[in-house]
């Protein structure tokens, strides 16, 4: 009888793992159903007590070509400029990298208000630069409310976004490969193109998938920037919710930008599937080389040059236009963040501030690792059940990057202000929200390595005797520890930056920095003004220090 018993616990063993294994496996979908589906509903619910003003037609399709034209655009654009600066970073060593790795980073994370300041600071009418071309014979530049200076910005966004995703795989490639075909006839163009550009090709891919997604969604550049010319499918459901409050309509655009971006996610996840294959990858260390030729020094110097003309110099004068508001008193504004002389109910401290961004952006960084690391893993599995649901399980992990922050803000209003989930007063809805958003760009820089991993290595383990999460950890880890780190970066930025939803759910005790900038550019005058610059200067170097801690720690973490 005993023996019996035995052999049953053995046959159920594996059906108790497969339980198991689909019960951890469903948090992201719970998460999802909880932060964003029961959200959208609620508005829709709340939109039927009231009928809709509905656009025309000819409007709606204006604003979805302009739309998808655009973020197209600035795609194109963003992988030109930004993979030349990726093999700069992945295959050389250069004194002052690890700073300027950190400080190219800082774009990303800056609200929309703060780049909008910044680039009027420069090539605005009255900017640094149209002030300085006349006076060597050039006319100004006329950029502000062009498609120019939108195209500039989501550039200025998302360089960082191929530096980091496509440069984190870029640099564990084995340059032997390449090396092999040049000495078999190929010159470096050829044996780059059939080499190295079919092992980037995944990775190039999500790059431009998170762009494509970020300036599908933008706001903030367009409707700052691009002024009343120009409007995204974002910027609508803005106007509509926030200034016509026509929330039916708002729903309505909001679920079709969510059709849109499923759309666009599962004919990419496709693609990604049949380009993804195991790589032989080393490490940094072992790849990165000083330049030796005047050759490798000029084409290190040429980007190196891009990225501070088209990074830094924006920075660098909203920096300048901080300290000159008041020449008299450099720092003058800088103090006056510590006062409030009015006791206003909406000011807060910068140090709280600061304090508040950091403990929400620590908070969403544990949370998306989660979510996205038990994503995509789901995904890459090779099990036959969650093999054939990863075709549509895939882009659905992916439509948070595709719904307006605006709407998932109103929807949490909307939801989370009666019981049983009376949350609208926590402090814990605002990194919900945040992870919300974060965590696809943690699946997304986890997913390729995760299918590039050999399976011979885990069965190897296994044989030996190792158990699952011994395999885990001296297998897995190791290969994943910088797309792990990748992920972290991004979900830290994407949670110091959010500013749509957090202005909606924030209470002046939990104001994070882009809130506190906001409140001050809201109100005229040159003091708040100056009082908003010194506090984007503030978060900028808290990025900085966040950005290189975190090279440091990639410096000496285990590597492939």
């Amino acid at each position: 009888m005993n023996k019996k018993n035995r052999i049953s616990d053995i046959r159920l063993a594996p059906l108790h793992q497969q339980i198991l294994k689909g019960i951890v496996f469903s948090l992201p979908f719970l998460f999802l159903l909880l932060f964003l589906f029961y959200p959208l509903t609620a508005i829709l619910i709340h939109s039927f007590d009231h009928p809709p003003m509905i656009p025309s037609w000819h409007s709606i399709l204006r604003i979805v070509s302009f739309t998808l034209g655009q973020a197209m655009l600035s795609t194109i654009l963003t992988l030109l400029l930004g993979l030349p600066g990726a093999h700069v970073m992945a295959r050389y060593r250069f004194w002052g990298q690890s700073w300027l790795h950190a400080l190219t980073t800082i774009p990303f994370v800056m609200p929309t208000l703060v780049v909008a300041a910044a680039f009027l600071t420069l090539i605005g009418p009255n900017g640094a630069l149209n002030n300085l071309l006349p006076r060597i014979g050039l006319s100004p530049l006329p950029l502000q409310h062009t498609l120019s200076i939108i195209l500039i910005a989501h550039v200025f966004y998302n360089y960082s976004v191929v530096l980091r995703v496509v440069g984190s795989v870029w640099a564990n490639l084995d340059p032997r490969q390449e090396e092999a075909a040049r000495t078999l006839g190929a010159d470096r163009w050829r044996a780059w193109w059939e080499i190295t550009l079919p092992q980037l090709t995944p990775a190039i891919a999500a790059a431009a998938l998170l762009i494509l997604m970020f300036c599908f969604t933008s706001l903030g550049v367009v409707m700052i920037l691009g002024g009343p010319r120009f409007a995204t499918i974002e910027v609508e459901i803005y106007r509509q919710a926030a200034h016509l409050l026509n929330l039916p309509v708002a729903a309505a655009l909001s679920l079709g930008q969510m059709v849109l971006t499923f759309g666009l996610m599962s004919a990419y996840t496709a693609l990604q599937r049949r380009a993804a294959r195991p790589l032989e990858l080393r490490s940094r260390q072992s790849i990165q080389q000083k330049p030796r030729t005047w050759k490798a020094r000029a084409w290190i110097g040429l980007n190196v040059a891009v990225m501070v003309v088209l990074l830094i110099t924006p920075l660098s004068a909203l920096i300048w236009r901080s300290l000159t508001l008041d020449p008299t008193q450099p720092f003058r504004y800088y103090v006056a963040l510590t006062r409030d002389p009015g006791r206003s109910y909406f000011f807060t401290p910068p140090l709280i501030a600061i304090r508040n961004s950091l403990t929400f952006a620590i908070s969403t960084v544990g949370m998306s690792l989660l979510l996205g690391t038990l994503g995509a893993y789901l995904l890459a599995s090779r099990d036959k059940p969650f093999k054939q649901l990863a075709i549509w399980l895939d882009p659905l992990l992916m439509l948070p990057l595709g719904t307006s922050a605006i709407t998932l803000g109103l929807g949490y209003i909307l939801a989370f202000n009666r019981p049983p989930l009376n949350l609208i007063r926590s402090p814990l809805l605002i990194p919900a929200a945040h992870t919300l958003i974060a965590f696809p760009f943690v699946l997304r820089s986890m997913l390729p390595a995760l299918r590039s991993l050999r399976p011979t290595l885990r069965e190897a383990a296994a044989t030996l005797g190792a158990s699952p999460w011994r395999v885990w950890l001296a297998v897995d880890l190791p290969l994943l520890t910088r797309p792990l780190l990748v992920g972290a970066t991004y979900a830290m930025t994407i949670s110091l930056g959010e500013f749509g939803a957090t202005l909606l759910l924030a209470r002046r005790e939990y104001a994070t920095i882009p809130v506190a900038i906001y409140r001050y550019l809201s109100n005229p005058g040159p003091a708040n003004l100056g009082q908003a610059l010194a506090m984007s200067v503030l978060l900028m170097a808290v990025c900085a220090a966040s950005f290189l801690v975190i090279e440091r720690f990639q410096t000496e973490a285990g590597e492939f």
